[in-house]
């Protein structure tokens, strides 16, 4: 079994563009403030939810594998 991952969103950064509730409609929505947030926290990998981190605009989804804290995305400079 992978390690879990823990998907946030930075809310101070999130400027409500959709592109991750376009791009994994089952993983996240956008609350009243039109603010993102993952539907399930921690969860499996999954194509989908990188993708729609990478496809986000001002880089504001970070993922981290659960059990360790490494950093899956964004990728550390």
């Amino acid at each position: 079994m992978a390690d879990r991952w823990h998907i946030e969103v930075d809310r101070d950064l999130c400027i409500g563009s959709g592109m991750c509730v376009g791009g994994a409609p089952e993983e996240f929505r956008l609350d009243a403030a039109r603010q993102s947030h993952p539907v399930s926290p921690d969860r499996e990998p999954s194509e989908e939810v990188l993708a729609a981190a990478e496809s986000c605009p001002v880089e504001a989804i970070s993922i981290t594998r659960a059990a360790t804290g490494e950093v899956v995305f964004p990728p550390e400079e």
